[in-house]
């Protein structure tokens, strides 16, 4: 686009409604462009109960003989009913939504659109949207777009704005004509009209095909063309090996594993070379590399130089910091660490930003704060960033550069299979930590339909009555939007939680939209024992430690890949007992079953990683939520592994032909490359 223009811009968008987009990190009508659809429903011809499969989503018309009855469970409003389809009879439960109370009266006929769940001869909906015959034909035989969205703003809203912002778009098509050609790609327009507003499946697939390939082209460009630069680059802090690291690995009440051993000695041989590190640790959960952080922090500091540690999460980065002190007064350690994150105030911050640039501080750990512009480091020697997804390449090098050129060690708990990564995190040297601790307890799993619930909840009640804690995940913050109605939320199901389990079980809730205070006093509670369940989205994945948490309930599992099933569970199994995953298919599809069941058979990250790549289809387009490994906006590196390999030969074609885009026919691209600096190695965070 020519020139961005604010949201405000766009008709019927006043101020109010700005900050709602705002909220989501939609501040110009590109970024609107850019905010593709979750998913995309069909609203089809209503059915009969006795027709609908157990979980499935479905419109049903039914007659309510008698008006609802509402009562108070807690501080719940519950609503129950029934209605019958002329054969079948379907109770109806609906939670904290008594402006119900009005609408649904005795003797009238509604169309409920909701998962159906089936039990014999007995039917039952939760939550189901309501709709009247006139609203639901306006929807029927039409592909509907449905957004992420926030409280107050509306699907019909965002696609309304959508519209527009396509009414305005003028941008010069990038690609050469020949690459288009070659991979059979609309132009980028004709795209993004298609990905918002599909005239069918096939126009859909079309738009999809287009914007993967963008997001992986531009994406692989900037990470190729940073190599080569990155590979030249000499330590202005040379360091020599010490006798710390070796007195530290002696000391700990544990053995390293073998590839544990193997990865510290690629490490220390990277910052005692004389150039710069810029190295990638790829490790399952529980592998063992908070530890190598450590002792590389460790060399770093007994080199008289800083160490910065930056976490993606206030909570994790506390974790850290938590752990490095009691390392440091157990062991005599010459860490000297400080804390520091957006929370603090301004006083806590003025005196860390002092300790920082006089090196009274020899280590640093924190969130993206670390990079702000006031942070001055005396000696900055070592950069460690932990989950590499959550930070753009980008983020990495601007902490990189306050050391002049300083040490680059990533972290990442998310194995991708060695094919994959070997492309997308070119920029680095690779090491895999493939050996779990021995002292660590197997994880039991299983794969279960929704009608197990109910024994689910009283296994949940047992572990805690056993004083332990346990983990519910959803895959959504709030109530389903407007053709989502299939999917579980955080939210309603926190309150639907507390009215099953034993009034003395405390429940909570957890998701990323609270601010970064509510979700500390939160995590704090949870960690301390004070609540039993927490109801959470997947802000628990990276990193959280809670050994009392020997239970995780996945809704919706079906909807997530495996690689991110795997990282979520993770959670749990930290202490010295038996831990247990349940993870709950709300699908009717064999496919969802049996890909879900590779988590039965193994805890292996690397093996479930391949068996992702395997399972991902076409029919998984808008079904899989991301993987969790790289969050680009609509690829998905185990659903696209084929383009994403086609791409990189593309890529590096081009760049041996002509590296420095001179030629006439890459005109185009190296305008938008430069226009766009930045853009396209930022990955989207919680």
């Amino acid at each position: 686009m020519e020139c961005p223009n604010d949201i405000i811009s766009l008709k019927g968008i006043g101020e109010k409604t700005a900050k709602l987009f705002y909220r989501m990190g939609i501040h110009t009508t590109e970024e609107l462009l850019c905010h593709y659809p979750k998913d995309y429903q069909v609203f089809e011809m209503p059915i009969k109960a006795s027709q609908a499969q157990d979980g499935a989503l479905v419109t049903i018309e039914l007659f309510l003989p008698a008006a609802f009855s509402w009562k108070k469970v807690r501080s719940l409003s519950v609503g129950t009913g029934a209605g019958s389809d002329g054969r079948n009879r379907v109770s109806i439960t609906y939670f904290n939504a008594s402006y119900l109370k009005k609408k649904l009266t005795a003797g009238s006929t509604y169309l409920f659109r909701g998962k159906i769940k089936r039990a014999g001869e007995t039917y039952h909906m939760d939550q189901p949207k309501l709709y009247t015959w006139e609203k639901y034909r306006q929807q029927m035989g039409r592909l509907q777009p449905c957004y992420a969205l926030t409280a107050g703003l509306g699907n019909k809203a965002v696609a309304k704005a959508a519209a527009q912002a396509l009414a305005l778009y003028h941008e010069e098509e990038y690609l050469p004509e020949e690459i288009r050609e070659e991979y059979g790609l609309i132009p980028r327009g004709e795209a993004l009209s298609r990905i918002h507003f599909p005239e069918d499946w096939d126009s859909l697939l079309q738009a999809r095909k287009r914007l993967v390939f963008d997001e992986f082209f531009l994406f692989l460009l900037s990470i190729r063309q940073m190599k080569d630069h990155n590979e030249a680059l000499k330590s202005e802090h040379p360091m020599i090996e010490t006798a710390w690291p070796g007195r530290l690995i002696e000391a700990l009440p544990y053995p390293l594993t073998g590839a544990q051993k193997k990865v510290w000695q690629e490490i220390e041989g990277d910052l005692v070379s004389g150039k710069c590190m810029n190295r990638l640790v790829q490790g399952d959960v529980g592998s063992g590399k908070t530890i190598l952080a450590f002792l590389a922090l460790l060399l770093a500091v007994s080199n008289g130089c800083q160490g910065a540690l930056m976490a993606p999460t206030e909570i994790l980065a506390s974790q850290h910091f938590e752990q490095l002190c009691r390392m440091t007064r157990e062991y005599h350690l010459p860490f000297r660490p400080v804390l520091l994150t957006g929370s603090l105030s301004a006083g806590a911050k003025k005196e860390i930003y002092k300790q920082i640039k006089e090196g009274t501080a020899n280590v640093v750990i924190g969130t993206h704060a670390l990079i702000q512009e006031k942070v001055v480091y005396q000696k900055l020697a070592l950069v460690i960033t932990d989950e590499q997804h959550r930070f753009g390449v980008r983020q990495r090098e601007m902490l990189g550069q306050k050391g002049g050129c300083a040490h680059v060690l990533v972290m990442s708990a998310t194995p991708i299979p060695r094919t994959l990564a070997i492309i997308l995190y070119g920029d680095l040297h690779l090491s895999v930590l493939d050996e779990l601790p021995a002292r660590r307890i197997p994880i039991k799993n299983c794969v279960v339909d929704t009608s197990y619930r109910k024994k689910a909840y009283e296994f949940i009640t047992k572990e805690v009555r056993g004083k332990n804690q346990a983990y519910v995940i959803c895959p959504m913050v709030e109530a389903p939007q407007e053709g989502m109605e299939g999917l579980e939320n955080v939210t309603d199901y926190g309150e639907m939680l507390k009215s099953r389990l034993p009034e003395d079980i405390h429940v909570e809730i957890l998701h990323g939209k609270m601010k970064p205070a509510d979700k500390k006093r939160i995590m704090d509670a949870f960690a301390a024992g004070d609540i039993h369940v927490l109801v959470s989205t997947t802000v628990i994945e990276v990193g959280i430690n809670v050994p009392g948490a020997t239970v995780m309930m996945i809704e919706n599992a079906e909807r997530f890949g495996l690689a991110q099933l795997h990282q979520l569970r993770g959670r749990i199994g930290r202490g010295d007992k038996q831990s247990y995953c349940i993870f709950v298919n709300g699908s009717d599809s064999e496919k969802s079953m049996d890909r879900l069941k590779v988590l039965n058979r193994s805890n292996d990250g690397f093996y479930i990683a391949e068996e992702d790549l395997k399972s991902r289809g076409p029919g998984d387009l808008f079904g899989i939520r991301q993987s969790g490994a790289l969050e680009f906006k609509i690829a998905d590196i185990y659903q696209d592994a084929d383009i994403l390999k086609k791409v990189s030969v593309t890529v590096d074609n081009i760049l041996k032909e002509d590296r420095d885009l001179e030629m006439e026919k890459y005109a185009s691209l190296k305008r938008y490359v430069m226009e766009n600096a930045g853009k396209f190695v930022d990955f989207r965070s919680i």
